[in-house]
């Protein structure tokens, strides 16, 4: 199910509950989930006080993942929290539209709730991550633009964005596949 915050109402208009939530299982059938997954579509203070609440960061996100316990997952497997602030901010950024980045974040989180880890794995969750981006027709995937612009110097709306935190990818195989352009 698709919750949507009263407080973000003016970017709702475009999205359809509809359609997220069509999208939301195909997704989790994709990814292997089992159980139910509840999303809700809010804003940063809301992200920031969950962010702050259960992981101990004093910040907004654009996603949290809260699996349940493996006893109840087959019935439900977790809950997603969205901000779609951060989700439009993010679309004008890369290009794409909400409804996009909504999804990609959607299939960020379930991910985590299958129990995959960008931050400890090996590469693992990536890599489902851009199959499955393929697979549900989305544009880049919120860990491979995370690596690209920690590689190479990119070129996002006509503004030139230096690399924020290193880490080795095969950027020039992410850059061909986007609509992002090498600089050099």
């Amino acid at each position: 199910m698709i919750t949507i915050e009263s407080t973000t109402a003016n970017l709702e208009e475009s999205l359809s509950r509809a359609g997220l939530t069509s999208f939301l299982n195909r997704a989790r059938a994709a990814v292997g989930l089992p159980g139910e997954v509840e999303v809700l579509l809010s804003d940063d203070p809301t992200l920031r006080r969950l962010n702050k609440s259960f992981r101990g960061k004093n910040k907004s996100t654009d996603v949290l993942s809260f699996p349940t316990p493996a006893e109840i997952a087959y019935a439900q497997a977790g809950d997603l929290a969205i901000s779609l602030e951060t989700a439009a901010r993010q679309a004008a950024t890369y290009g794409h539209s909400l409804r996009d980045e909504v999804r990609i974040l959607i299939l960020h989180g379930l991910l985590h709730l299958s129990g995959l880890d960008h931050e400890t794995d090996n590469g693992e969750m990536a890599a489902r991550e851009a199959t499955l981006r393929r697979q549900l027709r989305l544009p880049n995937t919120l860990i491979e633009r995370v690596e690209i612009s920690a590689n190479e110097t990119v070129r996002i709306s006509g503004k030139k964005t230096p690399p924020t935190r290193k880490k080795s990818t095969p950027a020039l195989i992410l850059l061909k596949k986007s609509k992002l352009r090498r600089t050099t």
